[in-house]
């Protein structure tokens, strides 16, 4: 994937929060679409497991920022129409598919550099390994979203837990253990912090420079 855009994220991160009407905190949809814009995302897939809504909208804006195209694979007819009036006009920005995602992913969408699965749906391992076979020259982002209590992937793959929203887990095309290089593992990581005055958890993504920073000035 593309070298990361902090401007591609912030703008992604408040677009999908105009989008979402919210007055409260962002939530999960605003953080997943800075991590698709910021990451240059040009083929975002989106595997939900009925009816696909709010999260939706974060690869709409996602798409909105970096021009790239937003793919929604639905398991059932049923959920079309829902996901269609849940999403507005905004359904109009997305494409529909209605298929086996594992399949899908495969074959129709191998070029995808950005999947986010729902963890709720059947098999949600089997369609996390089918998704490793994604990516644009051989990279890209798999995102797994309602993933609190669900286990852990494959064992065989690295894959980073983010205690946002229901729990996010995030892997790269390729990040198998033992093929996980240590430049890749020095260049950034995700750092969650809690405000003691308001309770709110915030999560950072900080590189290795700024590590040795922070480590200067403590």
């Amino acid at each position: 994937m593309a070298s990361w855009s902090p401007e591609n994220a912030s703008q992604a991160f408040l677009r999908a929060i105009k989008m979402g009407k919210r007055s409260k905190q962002p939530d999960i949809s605003e953080f997943i679409s800075a991590l698709a814009a910021g990451n240059n995302a040009q083929l975002m897939v989106m595997v939900s497991a009925r009816v696909a809504g709010s999260t939706a909208l974060s690869l709409v804006a996602a798409a909105h920022q970096t021009g790239g195209q937003a793919v929604c694979i639905l398991p059932t007819e049923s959920g079309l129409n829902a996901s269609r009036n849940a999403l507005g006009h905004y359904a109009n920005c997305i494409k529909f598919v209605v298929g086996d995602a594992k399949t899908l992913l495969i074959n129709d969408y191998k070029g995808a550099d950005f999947v986010l699965i729902d963890c709720n749906i059947h098999d949600s391992k089997k369609v996390f390994t089918a998704a490793q076979k994604c990516g644009k020259n051989g990279e890209g982002l798999i995102v797994g979203y309602n993933a609190l209590g669900k286990g852990h992937w494959p064992c065989e793959f690295r894959t980073h837990f983010l205690p946002i929203g229901e729990g996010l887990m995030v892997t790269k095309v390729g990040s198998k253990i033992g093929n996980y290089g240590d430049v890749n593992r020095k260049k950034s990581k995700w750092v969650s912090r809690v405000d003691k005055c308001t309770g709110e958890e915030h999560v950072y993504r900080i590189n290795y420079l700024q590590q040795e920073i922070e480590a200067c000035q403590g």
